[in-house]
């Protein structure tokens, strides 16, 4: 799929099935099919079997043939959708086990779907986050789950805290991994060290605020962690080629 653009949204909501058959049998020939389930139930797409868990989310091209053996009642939440087909393409499972994102992506769901009558443009937004959230936990073929996952965590950890004293054991400790196997995801998923790409996100979240902010330098040098503001000059000169009034200056 490709997601440089929000999907639109057709139908989304808390599906009730096996109630009164035990088989359902479709297809959508032109929208794609989002599922997170609550239930276990075998699913069919295409003629390839699927065993679905609590916890799974599915997500079916157009034109697929679905197969769906329910065991009694089974709940999912579900949103049938279009995409725009620009950008990159990204490859994802039919299934994936969400595990501990779980409730976030139900969450995200449920937010969607109470948005939907009112505010279906809020409702598309949220489903394409929920379609980003399936897209982290696809792994590229070959790597396994952990080194993934663990790069994911450690890349969120730093955006999240670059306004902070940011040292790479700290990192690795969030990320669940050694020092070591940290140097190594990073060298292979960004082709950089942990040391810099802290650094260049300092310095590219600083000069978005000295071009698009009236903050103070001082200010922003303490909003990308750097306190005092010789080494704040220092950096920005490095990393950027100018000083920090430069930047500012649109220079």
């Amino acid at each position: 799929m490709r997601l440089d653009e929000p999907p639109r949204v057709l139908s989304l909501g808390a599906g009730v099935h096996g109630t009164t058959s035990d088989v359902d049998v479709f297809r959508l020939p032109d929208l794609w099919q989002l599922h997170l389930y609550g239930y276990a139930a075998e699913l069919v797409v295409d003629g390839v079997l699927h065993i679905i868990r609590p916890g799974h989310v599915s997500l079916v091209p157009p034109g697929a043939e679905v197969r769906f053996r329910y065991q009694g009642r089974s709940e999912h939440l579900y949103a049938h959708l279009s995409l725009s087909g620009t950008g990159e393409a990204v490859t994802l499972p039919v299934v994936q086990d969400a595990g501990a994102r779980t409730p976030d992506l139900s969450e995200t769901l449920l937010r969607a779907i109470a948005a939907a009558p009112r505010a279906p443009r809020r409702a598309d937004a949220e489903i394409w986050t929920a379609l980003w959230e399936l897209a982290e936990l696809a792994v590229p073929a070959g790597r396994g789950n952990g080194p993934h996952a663990s790069l994911a965590t450690a890349v969120a950890y730093i955006e999240s805290h670059l306004a902070e004293r940011l040292l790479v054991p700290e990192v690795a400790r969030a990320a669940g991994v050694s020092h070591n196997h940290l140097l190594r995801l990073f060298r292979a998923g960004t082709g950089s060290t942990v040391v810099a790409y802290i650094r260049r996100r300092r310095m590219e979240r600083a000069r978005h605020l000295l071009r698009e902010s009236t903050l103070p330098i001082p200010a922003v040098a303490a909003a990308v962690g750097i306190d005092d503001l010789q080494a704040f000059n220092k950096a920005c000169r490095r990393e950027l080629g100018v000083s920090p009034r430069s930047v500012r200056a649109g220079r």
